[in-house]
């Protein structure tokens, strides 16, 4: 099992997610987050007064995926991501020691696979 973390453009938030979903990975959590990587500071003037702006804003996904899975994240995150230029974003694959799902109990491999919870 593997942790995937993908910090990627806000305006790829909707492509990313329809890739994922597409490639039937369905369990993840996205969040709102700044960084800086390769982009260049940008500085602006507000009042007169300069700013400098060295954090960018991002969207980080937390997937945890089983092995067979990994190749097809990485993917589908990479294909629907990328626009060429300085600031994509980055891949990140971390290896999981245990997984449990609260609900079930379940562990590791049944813990990270989606349920379809029938219709009521």
């Amino acid at each position: 099992m593997k942790m995937i973390t993908a910090i990627v453009r806000p305006e790829k938030l909707e492509a990313v997610k329809a890739a994922l979903f597409a490639a039937e990975v369905e369990g993840l959590t996205i969040s709102r987050v700044s960084g800086h990587g390769g982009e260049t500071t940008v500085l602006e003037s507000y009042r007169g007064q300069p700013l400098v702006y060295e954090f960018h804003e991002k969207i980080r996904f937390d997937i945890a995926v089983s092995d067979s899975f990994v190749d097809v994240t990485i993917d589908a995150i990479a294909k629907a991501a990328c626009t060429g230029a300085v600031g994509d974003g980055k891949i990140f694959v971390t290896p999981l020691e245990r997984v449990v799902r609260i609900r079930t109990r379940e562990v590791d491999r049944e813990a990270v696979t989606p349920v379809h919870v029938a219709s009521r």
